[in-house]
């Protein structure tokens, strides 16, 4: 299965197509970013966004977006913008019916280098290490949306994640994992 990451981004979208194999990332399968530097009207990006990531969608058949969420800054007018953008990269995956999924900044980061405040290059040095691929800085925005994708893969990993009981208070971690043990008779733990 294919999952489509975004970054969302009104001067440049970065956008990966990650391929997974029984919720494992195995292979990069595309890699970019819309550049949308040179276009001075707003709605014309959102157009713009709406038009590549259909193309992409059609060609890679992606059946989940993992998106990353808008961090909240200090310019209200550049959150906006930035919101109008992932909601554009949403509409279009539920225009193609694909499950979205959504995660913060903070979220991807810890999930992929174990630190939540980690830079852009320690994220791509870390997802290198991961599937191997060939990057410049250039794709500093591409490779976060790569982390998006694989930072999905991870929580689907996680058997409290995927367990019918997603509430997690002290009394249901323990059914959790009971239920978990059950299910998967020879994990190791």
């Amino acid at each position: 299965m294919n999952i489509l990451g975004i970054d969302p981004g009104t001067i440049r979208m970065g956008y990966a197509v990650v391929k997974t194999v029984n919720q494992q990332p195995v292979e990069l399968v595309n890699i970019g970013y819309i550049d949308l530097s040179k276009i001075s009207h707003h709605p014309e990006k959102l157009k713009i966004i709406y038009e590549k990531l259909e193309e992409i969608i059609q060609k890679y058949d992606p059946k989940i977006m993992s998106i990353e969420a808008p961090f909240y800054g200090k310019n209200v007018q550049s959150m906006l913008k930035l919101g109008r953008s992932q909601g554009v990269a949403m509409a279009v995956a539920f225009a193609h019916q694909l499950s979205v999924v959504e995660y913060s900044p903070k979220k991807i980061k810890l999930s992929i280098t174990g630190n939540g405040n980690a830079s852009k290059e320690q994220v791509a040095k870390t997802l290198k290490s991961i599937l191997n691929f060939e990057y410049t800085d250039i794709y500093l925005d591409a490779t976060d949306a790569m982390a998006a994708a694989i930072c999905h893969c991870f929580q689907l990993k996680n058997p409290i994640i995927n367990s019918s009981s997603n509430h997690k208070t002290k009394n249901n971690k323990k059914n959790s994992w009971e239920k978990f043990l059950k299910q998967n008779p020879d994990r190791k733990l």
